[in-house]
């Protein structure tokens, strides 16, 4: 359907692609990895035309469609959710509404000296829009934006009061009703819930649609792909398999390259030691003069790339008492809307909570009432008398000082500690070479999160209260972040749509989905892992 072939593409001295192709094939799901600034994004503007290969070309069939969900959308204002779904969605949104100015026109006694036009344009549009299903796409729009966490008061809401994560969830609910023939997706699972997650994965693996996709996402990635394009030093190399099949693949691989460079290594050291030794010996160099003729012409095999995962070695955090929190007849509202009432929930030491709930049933907000960023309505939190407490959330990242470098905001908070002990914290943190000396203010929200994260453990509190740490982060800090909290001394309470992070580290699960509604918390004595093999379900309501 889609293929780029040869391409060659360079943006200044960077050269991204060089003979690189792909394809992609009718119905097919391939998901798009590399390294950041590889040319993932690039690759997206190629297929849709926004950019343009300096040699090769990209061939698409003509009458094919084409739906790109981006991180930057648009200014969204002055329509509902709905409307503003609608209108999005493609050819089918235009219809809809051109039928509604249509439907004014035939009403208004002032055009009716146009009514034969404006009639036979309307009979057009409707037999067009009725072929394309238009009937029914209202009530597939509420379907998908129901599924993407849109309850229906937010559906009939204004658009524009909407934040900037629910308005990159209508940008993705334009994509996913336009019922394209191919779906380009950046990151779709930024800015969701657990729950709409594994709603998206259900969605993905049924569509028709062609689909090409990056994602930080490892489980999301082995649930709804079935191949992957390496952007790998400028080729895209094609693994027919999930992610987990490419890691597999990409170590066999440097396995071999790894022991083929040993081999060539040991053989060159052998080859110099004996132009070093006979070089000037009359009898043998002609020996070693050829000896290295062979070394000049010899290809060299280069050692195998690797970004390693290497978990960072904690200190140990103060010893802290057996309570370190407690919510006594807590009770939470907002507006008219209660979200706890009577609550009650402790945190000993040692323990792991992995906090679980339905979209608005008060997650975020529990994890700030611990924190002491919000204060209860009623009842009381407390926090243990020997407790040091380490709050992460999206608006942490605030506390950046956006004019100093990623290696000056650690020493504004560690003056006294040696720059190679900040260094390897950084490094850690996927923060190597030159990154140090990045400006803060010129940082992604990924490399923010990363930072704001390694100042927090790097003289680690006992309690960690963390809302979506994982957001932006990729594959392989994940993997960083949950290896080094494996390790960590102290007690912690979460919230998190990674599963990779909940599997890895939740020894506890708490459910407050009921409590909205007045009910009970739930709780479970026993890990994630345990917790969705008891109840069948991966988040609340939704089931394995």
């Amino acid at each position: 359907m889609i293929a780029l072939n040869k391409i060659n593409k360079r943006h200044g001295n960077q050269v991204l692609f060089v003979d690189a192709s792909m394809q992609l094939d009718p119905g097919e799901k391939v998901g798009l990895v590399g390294p950041n600034g590889a040319g993932k994004s690039t690759i997206f503007r190629l297929i849709t035309g926004e950019d343009h290969p300096d040699d090769g070309d990209v061939s698409l069939p003509k009458r094919v469609t084409i739906g790109h969900f981006r991180q930057e959308q648009g200014e969204m204002s002055g329509r509902s959710v709905l409307d503003e779904t609608i209108i999005g969605c493609g050819k089918v949104g235009e219809l809809h509404h051109e039928i509604e100015k249509l439907e004014a026109a035939m009403a208004d006694p002032d055009q009716q000296a146009k009514m034969d036009s404006i009639l036979a344009r309307y009979g057009e549009v409707q037999e067009q829009y009725a072929a394309m299903g238009g009937y029914e796409l209202a009530a597939r729009a509420k379907e998908i934006l129901h599924g993407l966490g849109f309850a229906e008061s937010m559906v009939a809401g204004d658009v524009g009061a909407l934040s900037g994560g629910w308005k990159m969830r209508v940008g993705m609910a334009k994509v996913l009703l336009g019922d394209f023939d191919v779906l380009l997706m950046d990151e779709p699972t930024n800015h969701l819930d657990i729950e709409s997650i594994l709603w998206l994965e259900q969605y993905l693996q049924n569509t028709r649609s062609a689909v090409l996709m990056t994602c930080h996402d490892k489980d999301f990635m082995n649930r709804v792909v079935k191949r992957i394009i390496d952007i790998d030093d400028g080729e895209l190399i094609s693994y027919t398999g999930d992610y987990d099949f490419l890691e597999k693949q990409q170590a066999d691989r440097a396995t071999k390259q790894e022991a083929a460079f040993g081999r060539q290594q040991a053989m060159l050291a052998k080859m110099q030691r004996f132009i070093d030794r006979f070089g000037t010996h009359v009898a043998k160099a002609a020996q070693a003069q050829s000896r290295q003729k062979k070394i000049d012409k010899i290809e060299r095999i280069d050692p195998p790339k690797k970004r390693v995962i290497v978990p960072f070695a904690l200190a140990k955090p103060p010893r802290v008492g057996e309570d370190v929190a407690i919510c006594k007849g807590v009770g939470k509202t907002y507006g008219t809307r209660t979200i706890y009432k009577n609550f009650d929930f402790e945190v000993r030491r040692g323990e792991r909570w992995a906090v679980m709930g339905q979209n608005g049933a008060g997650k975020s907000t529990l994890l700030k009432m611990l924190s002491g960023a919000l204060a209860p309505d009623a009842g009381q939190v407390k926090i243990g008398p020997s407790v040091v407490l380490g709050y992460f959330a999206q608006q942490s990242l605030e506390v950046l000082d956006p004019k100093l470098t990623v290696l000056g905001q650690l020493d504004s908070k560690f003056p006294l500690v040696g720059e190679g002990t900040k260094r390897t914290l950084l490094g850690a943190f996927q923060f190597s070479g030159d990154e140090p000396d990045k400006r803060v203010e010129i940082l992604s929200g990924g490399e923010k999160s990363r930072l704001v994260l390694a100042q927090m453990l790097f003289d680690p509190p006992n309690f960690l209260v963390l809302d979506e740490p994982t957001n932006h982060l990729d594959l392989v800090t994940k993997q960083m972040l949950v290896e080094t909290l494996r390790n960590f001394d102290g007690t912690m309470i979460f919230v998190s749509h990674d599963r990779t992070f909940l599997r890895g580290l939740a020894n506890r699960v708490l459910d407050v989905s009921a409590c909205p509604s007045g009910g009970a918390p739930l709780v479970y004595p026993g890990s994630y892992i345990e917790w969705v093999e008891k109840t069948g379900m991966e988040a609340p309501g939704v089931h394995a």
